[in-house]
């Protein structure tokens, strides 16, 4: 980029630099976001198609999860990179609906598109989407249904529609009896709900159907010594964030030793400090032990002597949960152990799980944290089960926080869609062109799952219109019949908060991207921090020599 001033020219941007304005612009910025919903359109709905994607390591993943399809795909371009912050947004802060959300930014700036080849400003165009963005989330509101936090079978019918679509769905039954079993365990009395609180360990081995839930917690541990008791009934659980080992002193001091005796002495000594402490343990009443830090050797031999169970190096999460389910109280000095801060469990046993030891607590009394072993023929199936598991407890603890549900199967997106429509027209003006087009937008999700399940895309479009125009405001597509259901009798239903956050998420990045109309690019080839600058020798940056 160069201004011209009395016939010299004037370097502004340096070289190598690339710029894109006006139309250009705003036509690469739309392919690039409307590529990455393309790349994840077919995995929507109960009949989606998984992805395979293999990274620059040759790791392999298989899954149908939208915001993990494009976490692993490397995207380069900006406005790409902003459609998958849009799904990471998803993720975070509802769990599911993030292929749902990208669909919709893409399919926004789709129709932008149109208008903007009909010369309507970008900016009518972003002022009509805010417009209509705000009016759908005040729709959606009217139509949701309030459900009872404590209602599972509401809670197993969230699950099920989060899971249906995924691997996970052939033992979906089940495994939504575990999800809303485990979320039970943990919520608040206040209805707040962390899942962190679900301790989900992976191991290959065994059949999605051994999936099971412990009332209690899986250490992914060992006993810290051989000759440790392999199972404590009615065990007496102490926590601890302090080593069992000698202490070394914090001062370089320096020890003369002039006979054999004094040397077998001072580690005599060293060998009653640990001792000791170990009492310490053993006075408390404890018989299972969970050491933050490490046990030494010496401290493993005292404790195996008393038959006391413990695992070192336990991670803090893992202690955070255990004292949840336990009731026991992490101790930091070892000087201050009391009865008092025990926890207790039912059983405390290490058992081989697919080749691997494992610590499991379990029959705790009203455990406040809970673990799922989450298990699978292959690796990828494992994961993937993973992956499907954390959407679903995501979307059920926002129903157990939010208590509002829609209907799934495109309902809320269609019935929203014709809601709009009405109020464009109201409207009036330019932003009415926008607002039609916002609406529109909203229909490429019953679009979709249509497409995905093989059926014909535009009559199933009138069919469900038809329906809506009719009254029933709850009526989507059922990809199995083929045909508008009634969703909520047929048990697909979503959390209220997946469908405003995609909407509102999927508009705002719209119109982020609609409002550009300049795209300056600095050159690739800049000097390496500290390195020779490119160009040779001498410093000279490229092309400093033609002048």
């Amino acid at each position: 980029m160069s201004q011209q001033l009395g016939g010299q020219p004037i370097i502004i941007l340096r070289e190598g630099t690339t710029r894109n304005r006006g139309e250009e612009a705003q036509n690469s910025n739309i392919a690039a976001a409307k590529a990455v919903a393309a790349a994840v359109r077919s995995t929507l709905g109960p009949k989606g198609m998984d992805k395979m994607l293999i990274d620059s390591m040759g790791d392999v993943t298989i899954t149908n999860d939208g915001v993990t399809i494009l976490k692993e795909m490397d995207i380069e371009h900006p406005a790409a990179k902003m459609m998958v912050e849009i799904a990471k947004t998803q993720d975070d802060e509802v769990g599911d609906g993030t292929t749902t959300a990208v669909i919709i930014g893409g399919e926004l700036l789709k129709n932008a598109e149109g208008l903007l080849a009909q010369k309507v400003h970008p900016t009518i165009i972003a002022e009509g989407y805010r417009m209509a963005s705000v009016k759908a989330l005040l729709i959606l509101e009217g139509f949701a249904i309030t459900v009872k936090p404590n209602d599972t079978d509401i809670l197993k019918k969230i699950a099920q529609t989060a899971l249906t679509g995924k691997n996970a769905e052939v033992s979906k039954e089940q495994l939504c009896e575990i999800l809303v079993k485990a979320i039970t365990f943990i919520a608040d009395p206040d209805g707040k709900v962390d899942i962190g609180h679900i301790n989900v360990e992976k191991k290959v081995g065994g059949a999605v159907d051994d999936t099971n839930l412990i009332e209690g917690m899986v250490i992914d541990k060992e006993r810290a010594h051989p000759n440790m008791p392999k199972s404590v009934k009615n065990a007496k659980i102490l926590l601890l964030n302090a080593a069992l080992e000698f202490k070394k002193t914090e001062v370089n001091a320096k020890i003369n030793i002039s006979s054999p005796g004094q040397a077998q002495a001072f580690l005599d000594g060293e060998e009653q400090m640990v001792h000791t402490m170990v009492e310490k343990v053993v006075k408390s009443g404890a018989n299972v032990l969970f050491c933050q830090k490490g046990i030494d050797d010496v401290a493993q031999h005292y404790l195996a002597k008393a038959g006391i169970l413990a695992t070192r190096r336990v991670k803090k999460s893992d202690i955070e949960n255990l004292a949840r389910a336990t009731g026991a109280t992490l101790v930091n000095s070892i000087d201050a152990i009391t009865a008092k801060d025990l926890g207790s469990a039912g059983l405390v046993e290490e058992r081989k799980v697919s080749g691997d030891e494992m610590i499991y607590v379990s029959e705790c009394k009203n455990p406040k944290a809970v673990s799922i072993i989450v298990r699978g023929g292959t690796q990828h199936v494992v994961d993937e089960l993973e992956r499907a598991i954390h959407d679903a407890l995501m979307v059920i603890s926002v129903v157990v926080e939010g208590k509002k549900i829609v209907a799934g199967g495109g309902a809320p997106e269609t019935e929203l869609s014709l809601q709009l429509r009405k109020y464009a027209s109201q409207e009036g003006g330019r932003v009415q062109l926008a607002i039609e087009a916002f609406a529109a937008a909203l229909e490429i999700i019953p679009r979709t799952l249509a497409e995905n399940a093989g059926l014909d895309a535009i009559d199933m479009l009138v069919a469900i219109r038809a329906a809506h125009e009719g009254g029933k405001k709850n009526f989507g597509l059922d990809v199995f019949e083929g045909k508008p259901v009634d969703m909520l009798k047929a048990g697909v239903i979503e959390p209220l908060r997946v469908k405003t956050q995609a909407i509102s998420s999927a508009s705002e990045a719209a119109v982020m991207i609609l409002r550009i109309d300049d795209v300056i690019a600095s050159s690739k080839a800049a000097a390496p921090p500290g390195g020779m600058p490119p160009g040779g020798m001498g410093g000279m940056p490229p092309g400093m020599g033609d002048y």
